[in-house]
């Protein structure tokens, strides 16, 4: 079972709330965005863009994070070690202003009205948080969005069904020979996406398995105090210690194949071109503003040292990423835009 705060237990009809509250547009100052608009859940709860858009049509300097499993994960943003509460990461993006993203500032007075006025919430907060005086509020409005966060969860991809329900034919040759280089020695992927989320240290009730991790891959290497472009340094944005610059969270490979672009800033668009990346142990970039070579970042983690792939070990290791696809969280009902039923 996922950890869960000892103030915001989970129940069906904190979730239930919390799904209505996912998708609504309300919640955006302006009424043009909601959660679901940068989380969307035929892309495994991420957006197809290289970087996200606010709702006053601002580009996010990094990418939408999949929300698969999150419930599970030690650090919850691409940069940001102290952000570990789902409730506290809900506030963001309702009233960050760097950058806007829905535009909200407190105390949300407008947009708490509106939720008092939509008879459909009369009934959901009342039944959620029965015992409140005042059951609309932003306290409760983040308590029921993580709700519903923590029960969007996958473990029914091909690769769960052939290791855990022991169906032998769930992923094809190719794909298993791909996990047998995902966790060799030479390739070392799972190094960094480890434990059952594929994402790194993973947190839940009873057990911390590690402490969260973040890799400075190579992406990069500007010359200057700086080697990855500003705003994306990384956690030294929050530690300002020099060995932090370029530093993200390993994302989730779950669903990875329907996720594109990757990168914490999009800039690479395919699984192949991660690959590449990888293999080369860093990446060059020939050409301005970003010209540099990613092997020598002096920050490079020792795990990313390149590799060679056949172009047949290419292929098996692709079919394995994409056996980690779960079709099913991609049409699941309970994560469904209750909106639109």
């Amino acid at each position: 079972m996922p950890r869960v705060p000892a103030d915001n237990a989970m129940t069906a009809a904190k979730a239930e709330l919390g799904r209505y509250l996912f998708y609504d547009k309300r919640l955006s100052a302006n009424g043009t965005q909601a959660c679901a608009t940068c989380h969307e859940r035929e892309r495994a709860f991420t957006d197809g863009r290289a970087v996200a858009i606010g709702s006053t049509e601002q580009f996010h300097p990094r990418g939408s994070m999949s929300l698969v499993n999150v419930a599970y994960s030690a650090a919850l943003t691409w940069a940001n070690p102290t952000m570990t509460r789902l409730e506290d990461q809900a506030l963001v993006p309702m009233f960050g202003d760097h950058p806007v993203e829905l535009g909200l500032q407190r105390p949300a007075d407008e947009m708490l009205a509106r939720l008092r006025s939509t008879p459909t919430y009369s009934r959901l907060f009342a039944a959620a948080f029965n015992r409140s005086p005042d059951p609309v509020s932003v306290e409760n409005v983040v308590k029921a969005i993580a709700t519903f966060e923590r029960t969007i969860v996958s473990f029914r991809s091909p690769y769960d069904r052939y290791h855990y329900d022991r169906q032998d034919d769930a992923i094809s040759a190719a794909a298993r020979r791909g996990e047998q280089l995902f966790f060799s020695s030479p390739l070392s992927c799972f190094r960094c996406h480890n434990g059952f989320t594929f994402s790194g240290a993973v947190d839940f009730e009873g057990r911390r398995e590690g402490a969260p991790e973040f890799h400075n891959t190579g992406l990069y290497n500007l010359p200057g105090a700086l080697s990855y472009p500003a705003p994306n340094t990384g956690i030294y944005e929050f530690t300002k210690q020099p060995g932090d610059i370029g530093k993200f969270k390993a994302p989730t490979l779950r669903n990875i194949a329907i996720t594109a672009p990757y990168m914490h800033d999009g800039s690479i668009a395919t699984l192949d071109g991660v690959l590449d990346h990888y293999a080369a142990g860093g990446r060059t970039i020939t050409d301005k503003p970003f010209k540099g070579v990613g092997h020598d970042n002096p920050n490079r983690s020792p795990t990313v040292r390149g590799f060679t792939l056949s172009p047949d070990q290419r292929s098996d290791l692709i079919a394995f990423l994409q056996s980690l696809t779960d079709e099913a969280l991609l049409q699941d009902a309970r994560f469904a835009n209750p909106w639109k039923q």
